[in-house]
């Protein structure tokens, strides 16, 4: 199945403590169907100092979220859109913005 959502996309939380943030794509685990957005489902991690020199202490990271609750922006209107795909007369299949129906690059 084509990836809806991938790395670089901008896009809005629809559910969760982190509703209405956007954020962009960083990492995509598409076996489960997770992708980190920078700034968004950020979680604190207690670290331990290590012998190689690193400091201990809490440190906050992004978790990952799953994909049902991430909608894309549209880059065009910058609103949340679903997405469809389309085959050009070229042979190449390209994801497209169901709201506006632009053909949506990257």
């Amino acid at each position: 199945m084509a990836a809806r959502i991938r790395k670089g996309d901008t896009v809005l939380v629809t559910t969760g403590r982190s509703k209405g943030q956007r954020g962009e794509v960083m990492q995509v685990f598409p076996k489960d169907n997770r992708a980190v957005v920078q700034g968004v489902n950020v979680a604190t991690h207690h670290e331990k100092p290590t012998s190689m020199g690193q400091p201990g202490g809490i440190q906050r990271r992004e978790a990952t979220i799953h994909m049902s609750n991430l909608k894309l922006v549209d880059p065009t209107s910058d609103k949340p859109t679903k997405v469809g795909f389309r085959v050009l007369e070229d042979g190449r299949k390209v994801r497209v913005a169901k709201a506006t129906g632009q053909v949506i690059e990257g």
